[in-house]
């Protein structure tokens, strides 16, 4: 009898170190000063940025390949200043994002990795913001949606497809994600 507990407390721990998702939260502050201030009169609650595509591009990845490392490189290789991430579909071997944990500032991020856990890509949007990426997407597997911001370690599976609109010069997306504009 005793063996037999041997080998299930075994079989367990085993199980534990296949299941390989990690959390860790991160808090991001800007300064304290930042932080604490409050909303400008003089900043709008909503404004808009109009522009035109200049071209629109369909980036495809293959198996192995890392999405966000792919993207980077694609923003390299294409010039890319300005842009917006119109869609992505296909699927990931492992996942890698972080979403925002905390209501008050300074902001916190909790960050999500699994390298081993299967997911398909349903959704994808984003920015790119004078060469910097800002990417969103959203998993699927069988039992929940889930996803945020896409950090490295997200691996493609079968393949993904990722569709970006790139704006004409002159467009200035420089304040869109700046959390201290407010």
């Amino acid at each position: 009898m005793k063996q037999v507990f041997c080998i299930l407390a075994f079989l367990a721990m085993c199980h534990t170190a296949i299941a390989q998702q990690t959390r860790s939260e991160v808090t991001k502050p800007t300064t304290p000063t930042d932080d604490a201030k409050p909303n400008s009169p003089s900043v709008p609650d909503v404004y808009a940025i109009e522009g035109q595509f200049d071209r629109v591009l369909v980036l495809r990845f293959k198996y192995q390949a890392d999405l966000l490392a792919g993207l980077e490189a694609m923003v390299k290789e294409h010039k890319i200043r300005n842009a917006v991430i119109l869609a992505g579909a296909g699927s990931v071997t492992g996942y890698h994002f972080h979403g925002v944990s905390n209501r008050t500032f300074p902001s916190k991020n909790v960050y999500v990795k699994d390298p081993t856990a299967p997911a398909d890509i349903v959704s994808m949007n984003g920015y790119v913001i004078d060469g910097r990426l800002h990417v969103h997407m959203t998993l699927t597997n069988p039992d929940n949606a889930f996803g945020g911001h896409l950090e490295s370690g997200t691996t493609v599976f079968t393949f993904a497809i990722v569709t970006v609109g790139v704006f004409k010069d002159g467009i200035d997306l420089s304040r869109i994600d700046d959390k201290t504009y407010r």
